[in-house]
C-alpha cells in the first residue's frame, strides 16, 4: 500500500509505514552512530542528521533522502521560531549597549549594602542581565568581566567569584524572554510561548534566591574571612537618595524591555514573535540612540553574528525534528514510557529518575539539542503522570541549566573560568554549594506545580 508524500513541487510515492511492535535494529544504528559521531567531535547538529539518515537508510523500504528532507523542512516551518533571531539580535544590542554597568549600579543600590554585598550584586545583576539578553553566556562574560575582578580586589576568592557568577547567569534562561522556551514550545507542540514565558518567572526567581542563600550561609560560616567592604567604590553614593534615583534612571530603560514584551503578549497586543521584533526596535533605540554605546559601524557585524547563531539553532531544530519522527515511528517514546511505568508507578520516583537522566545528559550535551532530543521521549511519560506540558518544560530547562555549569560541556563554566583566568579544577570546590542550591530549587520546581503554573493560570493562559 502506498501513501503520497508531498513536497513543494514534486510528489514522491513512499511505502505506507507501519509502526513496528518491537525495537528494531535501526534504533541500535541510530544510537551507536550518534555516540560514535559525538566521540569524534562531530558537531551535534551534523551528528543528529547523519545518524538519522543512516537509520532511515537501513529501513530499506523508505526513501530516506525524501523523508529526512521533508521532515527537516517541516521542522523549521514554524511561525514562533521567527522570534529566535530577533531575540538574539535584541540580546546582542542590549548586551553591548552598556546595560551591564547600569544593572550593576542598580543591584549595588538594592543589595550591595549587606555583608558580602558584592556577591549579592553579582547574582542579582546576572538575573536581570540574563533575562534581558536571553543568554547565560553573555551574562557571564559581560557581568563577570566587571564583577569577578572587582570581587577579587575586595577580598573574595577568585574561585568563589567565578562560581557565583556562572551559576547565577543561568537564571536568565528561566526568566523571560528565553529562546530555549520557544524551542521547547515548538518541539512539544500546542504549547503557548506566552505560558512558558510567564511560567518561568517564579522558578527563575527561586533559583536566584537559593543562590543568594548560599552566599549568606558562606558569610555566616566564614566570618573571619568575609569581606567588610560591601560595594565597589564607584557605588559609594548609592545609599543616598541621589544614588537611588541615578541607578533607577540608568537601569530602568533596560528593564522595561521585559515589561514591554510580557505586557504586550499578555495584553493581546502582539504575539511572542511580534514581541521579538519590537524588542529589537527597543534595544536598537536604547543601545544606539539613547545610550550611544553601540556604533552604527558595529551593526553589520551584529547582524552577521545573529545570522550565524540562528543558522546553528535552526539546523539543530531541523535535524532533531527528523530524529524525533524516526523515534516516534519506532515507538521509542512509548516503549520507554511503558518500561519506566512498569518499573514503578510512583510519580515521585519516576520524576526523580527523569531528573537524574537529564542531569547526566546536561553534563555532556548543550541545552538546545538536549531539549530537542529528550522532549519527545519524556513528554509522554510525564503526561501520563499528570504533569502539564508547561511545567515539564520549566523543569527540563531548570535541570539543563545546571548542566551549563558542569564539565565537560559546561558552556557557562568555561566562559566564567576564562573571564576569571582560573581553571575548572580550582572552581569545582567553590561551585559545589551552588550546585546543591540549584538542585534544591529543581526539586521544588518538579514537585510543586504551583511554582510554574500559578502565574499562567492567573493570566488565564493554557498550561
Amino acid at each position: 500500500m502506498l501513501m503520497t508524500v508531498r513536497t513543494t513541487r514534486v510528489t514522491f510515492p513512499v511505502p505506507m509505514l507501519v509502526r513496528p511492535k518491537r525495537v528494531e535494529p535501526q534504533v541500535l544504528i541510530l544510537l551507536i552512530s550518534f555516540a560514535v559521531l559525538l566521540a569524534i567531535n562531530t558537531p551535534v547538529a551534523i551528528a543528529i542528521g547523519l545518524c538519522t539518515l543512516l537509520a532511515l537508510l537501513s529501513l530499506g523500504d523508505v526513501p530516506a533522502n525524501y523523508v529526512i528532507a521533508q521532515r527537516m523542512s517541516k521542522g523549521i516551518a514554524s511561525f514562533p521560531l521567527l522570534a529566535i533571531p530577533f531575540f538574539i539580535l535584541a540580546g546582542m544590542l542590549m548586551g553591548e549597549g552598556g546595560m551591564a554597568r547600569r544593572l550593576i549600579d542598580l543591584a549595588g543600590m538594592l543589595v550591595g549594602r549587606f555583608q558580602g554585598g558584592l556577591a549579592y550584586v553579582s547574582t542579582l545583576t546576572c538575573m536581570m542581565f540574563g533575562a534581558i539578553s536571553g543568554s547565560a553566556t553573555a551574562a557571564v562574560s559581560s557581568v563577570g568581566g566587571m564583577m569577578i575582578p572587582e570581587m577579587e580586589r575586595k577580598g573574595f576568592s577568585k574561585e568563589f567569584s567565578v562560581a557565583i557568577t556562572t551559576t547565577a547567569a543561568t537564571t536568565g534562561l528561566l526568566i523571560p524572554p528565553s529562546n530555549v522556551m520557544i524551542v521547547y514550545a515548538v518541539v512539544a507542540g500546542d504549547v503557548s510561548v506566552a505560558a512558558m514565558f510567564v511560567g518561568g518567572i517564579l522558578p527563575g526567581l527561586l533559583v536566584g534566591v537559593c543562590l543568594m542563600a548560599v552566599v549568606w550561609l558562606v558569610q555566616q560560616t566564614r566570618r573571619t574571612r568575609t569581606v567588610t567592604h560591601h560595594v565597589p567604590s564607584e557605588m559609594s553614593d548609592q545609599s543616598t537618595a541621589v544614588g537611588l534615583r541615578r541607578a533607577l534612571f540608568g537601569a530602568l530603560p533596560s528593564l522595561l524591555l521585559i515589561v514591554i514584551v510580557l505586557a504586550g503578549i499578555l495584553g493581546g497586543a502582539f504575539s511572542a514573535t511580534e514581541a521579538s521584533a519590537i524588542a529589537v526596535l527597543y534595544a536598537f533605540t536604547m543601545a544606539v540612540l539613547v545610550y550611544r554605546e553601540v556604533a552604527w559601524r558595529s551593526l553589520p557585524d551584529m547582524l552577521l553574528r545573529t545570522g550565524i547563531m540562528t543558522s546553528v539553532v535552526f539546523l539543530l531544530i531541523s535535524t532533531s525534528q527528523a530524529m524525533s519522527w524516526l523515534l516516534a515511528y519506532q515507538n521509542i517514546p512509548q516503549n520507554i514510557a511503558n518500561a519506566m511505568l512498569q518499573v514503578s508507578d510512583n510519580r515521585v520516583v519516576i520524576l526523580l529518575v527523569i531528573n537524574v537522566i537529564l542531569l547526566v545528559v546536561g553534563t555532556f550535551m548543550d541545552m538546545t539539542p538536549a531539549v530537542l532530543i529528550f522532549t519527545p521521549i519524556f513528554l509522554p511519560i510525564v503526561t501520563k503522570l499528570g504533569m502539564t506540558h508547561v511545567q515539564y518544560g520549566i523543569v527540563m530547562i531548570a535541570n539543563l541549566c545546571i548542566g551549563l555549569c558542569t564539565p565537560p560541556v559546561g558552556t557557562c563554566l568555561f566562559v566564567g573560568c576564562s573571564v576569571g583566568k582560573t581553571s575548572i579544577a580550582r572552581v569545582t570546590r567553590s561551585i559545589i554549594p551552588f550546585f546543591i542550591a540549584m538542585l534544591i530549587a529543581l526539586l521544588a520546581i518538579t514537585y510543586l506545580p504551583g511554582l510554574s503554573l500559578w502565574l499562567p493560570k492567573f493570566f488565564r493562559l493554557a498550561v
